[in-house]
């Protein structure tokens, strides 16, 4: 088989969608994770608290497939409030630390006007490199 996909255990079931997808040689690909949690479900509607979600998320989908945020590659960010985004840049970068630490791989950021799930004020999409068992390397 090609690629495997990844679901974190306990999480809602995907519909339409995969959370993740790894390739046969380490590369994982995380599909878009907004700020709700393993049952679908938004806990705040406040930006940096979906933004911290969002990247648990993605660690949930990194850690299944067997990595680390060391093993993050890319980000891309889709974000609805630019204004809101810059204003809070302190609260954006301790919450980021708070969950990928000082890792810090390539990033986009992208303004939307709107994200699928309305309640969505942030959607994170992540590539990994997730070394094979026994290579050298993080």
């Amino acid at each position: 088989m090609a690629h495997r996909i990844i679901q974190p255990q306990g999480w809602a079931a995907a519909k339409g969608y995969a959370n993740g997808v790894l390739g046969e040689d380490g590369t994982l690909y995380v599909g878009g994770q907004i700020g709700w949690d393993a049952d679908q479900v938004f806990r705040t509607h406040d930006f940096i608290g979906q933004m911290e979600q969002a990247l648990r998320n993605i660690m949930a989908v990194v850690e299944a497939a067997g990595g680390k945020a060391e093993h993050l590659v890319r980000l891309t960010w889709y974000v609805t409030d630019k204004r809101e985004y810059l204003a809070r840049q302190a609260e954006v970068g301790q919450a980021y630390r708070r969950v990928l630490g000082r890792h810090f791989p390539a990033m986009t950021m992208v303004v939307v006007a709107g994200l699928v799930e309305d309640e969505a004020l942030v959607e994170i999409e992540a590539t990994a490199v997730i070394p094979h068992p026994g290579s050298v390397g993080p």
